[in-house]
């Protein structure tokens, strides 16, 4: 029998595109001897829809055109299942799509990768590929994870992290504030987002505020790092779970600039149509894969990726991001992403491990996860409220 798996993508996110992208590479990934998938697709206005439509990428074209050809629908907690519901309902009819056994999230940015949609599954209690709600913030807040590693001893640059509402206070007294912290040039990201959206490098004051500015209208918070001049990037992607990892091949991507920029990531081929056919979102980047590192380097980022990867707690997949200073050696963790553009599947090909066998190793993760986490006490049998006189004051028995 087949599991009903609901592939969840798109969202109120500046990563919509790149996520539909992703979504229907994994798509194409999953056995269809074991899995009936109900695509369920998340409009940039946050509302959900599914159908057959929506399993080919061309008709991604014409958005309009495409949501006509599908149904509107809400997800239901039904005493044991998840039900996918027509909305709104019509009179008479039975409003019943599907119901789900598991969902699979291949979502990127904030309002979706950020816990938002991990928080939506466990609370109708349909288990789900990847991070749990905790894991997924955490990881998308470059600040909090920057914290967290630190705190776990890992290695990171320093940072400073501050709200949009300080900023436009006293633009020169932050820009002061950061030229006491560090020296030119630095770069400027905002807190919550990826695919280097709104992430610029500035090498004076003035370049500073237009980066800042450029961030603030992105996200609230900001977050400033020196740069590392002689740098060499690296990246590495980790499968596992609590008791269990594995590192990727490393990869080395190439920039058209100094920064590797949302273009170099995704329409390196030269297309910046999603829809074109050969569109392999982060599959299309140029790249050095394996990287140009000696074997001790690969095998320290390999080890600083699964160590970071559990102290985030992650589970699946995730990409590790390193920035080596090519001077001194010195490698810095600096970022997790924990669900990478395309799944990072091009970087297991390259360790021996194929989509669909990727998408299956992430799917008995999840069903690991839902098995242990139903030997846990998740509430109170005994109800205090029955014997409850009533009054607002509380505190006594």
């Amino acid at each position: 029998m087949k599991i009903n798996l609901g592939l969840f993508f798109g969202g109120k996110s500046v990563e919509h595109e790149v996520a539909v992208i992703s979504a229907s590479q994994t798509l194409a990934a999953l056995d269809p001897e074991k899995y009936e998938v109900i695509p369920i697709y998340i409009t940039k206005d946050n509302e959900l829809y599914t159908g057959q439509a929506l399993k080919d990428i061309a008709n991604f074209k014409d958005i309009k055109n495409l949501l006509s050809q599908c149904q509107q629908v809400v997800l239901q907690r039904d005493k044991r299942k998840v039900n996918v519901l027509r909305y709104p309902a019509k009179l008479f009819s039975n409003p019943l799509v599907a119901s789900l056994d598991l969902a699979f999230p291949v979502v990127h940015g904030t309002n979706v990768e950020d816990g938002s949609i991990q928080g939506l599954f466990q609370l109708l209690s349909l288990p789900y590929v990847g991070s749990d709600v905790g894991a997924s913030a955490v990881g998308m807040d470059k600040w909090a994870s920057k914290c967290l590693l630190q705190g776990a001893g890992l290695p990171v640059l320093p940072g400073y992290c501050f709200n949009t509402t300080y900023y436009f206070a006293g633009p020169e007294k932050v820009a002061e504030k950061l030229e006491g912290l560090f020296a030119y040039p630095m770069m400027v990201k905002p807190v919550n987002l990826g695919s280097s959206v709104g992430v610029m490098k500035a090498g004076d004051r003035q370049s500073l505020l237009y980066a800042i500015e450029l961030a603030a209208s992105f996200a609230q918070r900001i977050l400033v790092e020196p740069v590392v001049q002689n740098l060499k990037e690296v990246n590495c992607a980790v499968l596992g779970d609590f008791e269990y990892t594995e590192a990727s091949a490393c990869e080395e991507p190439i920039s058209s600039g100094e920064l590797l920029s949302y273009a170099d990531k995704y329409q390196a081929g030269g297309k910046s149509d999603p829809a074109a056919e050969g569109a392999k979102g982060m599959g299309s980047a140029k790249r050095k894969l394996p990287a140009e590192i000696d074997g001790a380097t690969e095998a320290r980022v390999k080890d600083l990726a699964q160590k970071a990867f559990l102290a985030l707690n992650c589970s699946g997949v995730a990409r590790v991001d390193f920035l080596i200073d090519q001077a001194d050696g010195q490698i810095y963790i600096n970022e997790l992403n924990t669900i990478p553009g395309s799944l990072s599947f091009y970087l297991w090909e390259a360790a021996g491990k194929d989509f669909r066998r990727l998408t299956e190793d992430m799917i008995n993760l999840a069903l690991k996860r839902e098995r242990q986490q139903k030997q846990l006490i998740w509430s109170n049998s005994v109800n205090i409220l029955a014997g409850y006189g009533g009054g607002t004051k509380g505190g006594k028995a």
